[in-house]
């Protein structure tokens, strides 16, 4: 029976993910930070003037319930603050602490090194290429999802 080529494409596309992903958990794990935490700190570490819990749900894509948990967990554990957003009562606004910087700081630069491991054997046309396809397929898998 021959191979249906969009069904052998989804397929590798999640299997790549979900390697990424328990891999990504190993990795983290030894450095008391999980693949969530150090996506949160990542988006932080770019952002000095803090961001609103939507904006950085809508950066990770994540159900916002989803990062009021995750954000509470990394708050208890001195990571992040939440405070007031400056104009608008409703909304906080998310911060680095010290210690979250420093984490950040201490991880950034073994990740970045096991990007360029991971990644080393394509070229950066590849992974342009890469990247533009499956920025293609979510955005087709959203538009299909709304019909």
């Amino acid at each position: 029976m021959p191979i249906n080529p969009g069904f052998d494409f989804i397929n590798q596309v999640l299997a790549t993910s979900e390697t990424l992903l328990r891999e990504s958990r190993k990795f983290f794990r030894p450095l008391g930070v999980t693949e969530a935490q150090f996506n949160v700190l990542n988006v932080l570490a770019g952002a000095p003037d803090g961001v609103s819990q939507r904006e950085l749900s809508d950066v990770l894509v994540v159900d916002r319930s989803n990062v009021t948990t995750l954000l509470d967990r990394m708050e208890k554990a001195g990571l992040v603050r939440r405070a007031d957003h400056p104009s608008d009562r409703r909304v906080y606004q998310i911060f680095l602490t010290e210690k979250g910087r420093k984490l950040w700081a201490r991880v950034h630069p073994l990740y970045l090194r096991a990007v360029a491991h991971v990644t080393g054997g394509l070229s950066a046309r590849q992974m342009q290429e890469c990247s533009e396809t499956l920025r293609a397929l979510a955005a087709s898998a959203v538009k299909w999802r709304k019909k």
